[in-house]
């Protein structure tokens, strides 16, 4: 075998094993291209970090709604009507 011919397998391995690479990326549902590297990835990472701060704020919201309704379903029926009458 020659240096060409090597040279030319060596090329036609790293190929195909590029293609299999990616055709089973595609297959399984993973990122073709690495989002850091790929044009959009920073107005990707931003509107993730956007969302997870409104999800957060909506958690928070939430978890102080089932607080009070908690509350409301352990405190004794007496003590609740007191504070809703309180309200009016």
């Amino acid at each position: 075998m020659g240096f060409w011919e090597f040279v030319l397998a060596i090329s036609a391995v790293s190929i195909f094993g590029g293609v299999i690479n990616t055709w089973i990326k595609a297959r399984h549902g993973y990122p073709i291209e690495a989002d850091e590297h790929s044009p959009g990835g920073d107005r990707k990472m931003d509107a993730i970090c956007r969302e997870n701060a409104e999800l957060k704020k909506r958690l928070s919201e939430v978890t102080d709604r089932l607080a009070v309704l908690e509350r409301i379903a352990t405190d004794p029926a007496g003590r609740v009507a007191r504070e809703i009458e309180q309200l009016r």
